[in-house]
């Protein structure tokens, strides 16, 4: 019986670390990665590879794991002042869209991915902003959008960030200048309105020509004319009388006018 409780007490001493030292241990071998989630290794600060996902195994206290997320990744870039090329002052803010592709780059190459890139962004914004014009930057907002990402996408491909989309969400213009765009819409309508004035005269110039020459050959057109003149101003409660009378009733009159000089 001795001997049994001193064997216990003797493999107690030894398992009691043991458990210890597994607990501490064993958390630090083991990691699990999601499928969005890759880890790049470092083993005494050199550079191994990037395993994931799944079950990760390490050497404690000789590995070192860092997590990358390789989802897409929105920030805002903020209130930017710029001057466009037609010296227009005017604020902007945009949203970019990227994912990391290499995480192996994005940790070796650059300390703070995510800090560089909104620098990139904000840097990029601004100078392409100045270079275009204010008709652009309200029109054409596609293409502004589209040389964006290209621009931001190519600084960042060596760290292993891939840029998808940026948007540039608003652009706030001073109140002087509304008010003079507002003019300027003002008399651009009042333009066009004034051009569809003068294209209705001329093309009822040209129908009354038509009708004066159609008449000319035929003039019985010219009574049926008058006889329908007199139906539409004519009503059904209307107190006015009208008395037909033919149109050749006057010609002796204008042959004689037109004999006596």
């Amino acid at each position: 019986m001795n001997t049994l409780l001193s064997t216990f007490l003797t493999w107690s001493s030894w398992l009691v670390p043991v458990i210890a030292l597994g607990t501490i241990l064993v958390p630090q071998a083991l990691r699990i990665l999601r499928e969005y989630e890759r880890g790049v290794i470092f083993r005494l600060g050199k550079l191994l590879r990037a395993k994931g996902p799944g079950l990760i195994f390490l050497i404690p206290f000789v590995d070192r794991m860092v997590k990358m997320d390789l989802r897409v990744v929105t920030i805002d870039v903020s209130r930017q002042e710029i001057m466009t090329r037609d010296n227009v002052p005017a604020t902007v803010d945009a949203v970019v869209y990227f994912r990391v592709v290499d995480p192996v780059a994005a940790v070796v190459k650059v300390e703070n991915f995510l800090k560089a890139t909104s620098l990139i962004a904000q840097t990029t914004l601004r100078s392409v902003l100045g270079q275009a014009p204010l008709d652009d930057l309200l029109s054409q907002r596609d293409v502004i959008n589209q040389k964006l990402q290209e621009i931001i996408d190519r600084q960042t491909e060596p760290w292993g960030i891939k840029v998808t989309a940026v948007e540039v969400k608003d652009v706030a213009l001073p109140d002087s200048m509304k008010r003079a765009m507002a003019k300027q819409a003002e008399a651009e309508r009042e333009r066009r309105a004034k051009i569809v004035n003068a294209e209705g005269e001329f093309q009822a110039a040209e129908k009354m020509v038509q009708a004066a020459e159609m008449i000319s050959h035929q003039p019985i057109a010219l009574q049926l004319r008058y006889l329908q003149t007199m139906r539409e101003i004519s009503s059904e409660h209307s107190t006015t009388t009208f008395v037909p009378i033919p149109i050749d009733f006057f010609k002796p009159f204008a042959a004689n006018d037109s004999k006596n000089p």
